[in-house]
């Protein structure tokens, strides 16, 4: 009996994930799970490029728009349900297919994440409405007291990872760092990293060619229907805080788009470099499908 094996496709934003992963999905007889952290939110479709009703009618998918933007989810969170889901996947298929960009929830499932205690609501709360009153800089600045370890290592720009730093030192009277042992996890299936790159000439025109097919498609009303939600982590993202500066008068519409052309850019940078570390994915251009397909047969022998 072959062991079950889970597909692991990976590539910076705009590479041609969706379409390579609906192929092999579709030649491999496999189920697709989501990991993409903002695709996983309701009503985000375009700005997020989320797979279509037409694309998921192509093949079966998991952990998309299953959220609403105002909820909290965490890669934590996320290992858990995949790992639950796989369970149940497996037993009907030899494959499954988990494609995305988001590194963190990449690593989640392959590696697993450090058991970090999860964060009570009243901690939460209070952790935000500091946040709002007194602003990042100020929770940099107690984060390097409480925990000078992390604070070297944390992107200070990042205001979830310092408020949830904060949040296990305030909820536990312990370092974040303490959790973080970075624990490799075993896992009861093969995984077969493939990662999909493009000349960067190539990637940066097929960016920006994305950006205007998403204004063409109605980005400026999908994001206008997420005002009530403009202040939430899911919102914090590429495509919409560009737009909700363009709503604010800071910048022209034009100006936005090219902010959104650059700073999508700029994340595929961060992407490839995240997982460029990673020594066991297989790298292969978007059209070498027989070639994809000989790297997963051969790691199945």
């Amino acid at each position: 009996m072959p062991q079950k094996t889970l597909i692991v496709l990976v590539g910076p934003t705009g590479v041609g994930k969706t379409e390579t992963s609906l192929v092999l999905a579709e030649t491999l007889h496999a189920p697709i799970i989501n990991a993409d952290s903002r695709q996983i939110y309701k009503g985000m479709g375009i700005g997020t490029a989320a797979p279509t009703p037409e694309e998921q009618a192509r093949v079966e998918h998991h952990f998309v728009q299953f959220l609403n933007p105002g909820e909290y989810y965490s890669a934590a969170q996320f290992e858990l349900d995949v790992m639950a889901r796989l369970e149940t996947l497996f037993e009907s298929h030899d494959y499954v297919l988990l494609s995305g960009g988001s590194m963190m929830y990449i690593d989640a499932v392959c590696k697993g994440i450090d058991d970090i205690p999860t964060v009570d609501a009243e901690t939460r709360k209070m952790m935000l409405e500091r946040y709002e009153a007194e602003g990042l800089e100020r929770l940099c600045s107690e984060l390097r007291v409480l925990d000078p370890e992390y604070y070297q290592v944390v992107d200070l720009k990042n205001p979830k990872r310092v408020i949830h730093a904060l949040e296990i030192c305030y909820m536990t009277g312990k370092t974040y760092t303490s959790f973080r042992t970075n624990t490799r996890k075993e896992r009861p299936f093969r995984i077969v990293k493939i990662g999909l790159k493009r000349e960067r000439e190539i990637l940066y025109d097929r960016i920006n060619r994305r950006v205007m097919q998403m204004l063409e498609m109605g980005l400026e009303q999908e994001v206008r229907s997420l005002m009530p939600y403009r202040n939430t982590n899911a919102l914090n993202t590429v495509g919409y805080k560009e737009m909700f500066a363009y709503f604010d008068g800071a910048m022209t519409l034009e100006q936005a788009a090219d902010k959104i052309r650059q700073n999508s850019r700029i994340y595929s940078r961060k992407q490839m470099t995240w997982f460029k570390r990673d020594e066991e994915i297989k790298w292969f251009e978007p059209g070498q499908m027989s070639e994809i397909m000989n790297c997963i047969e051969k790691s199945a022998v």
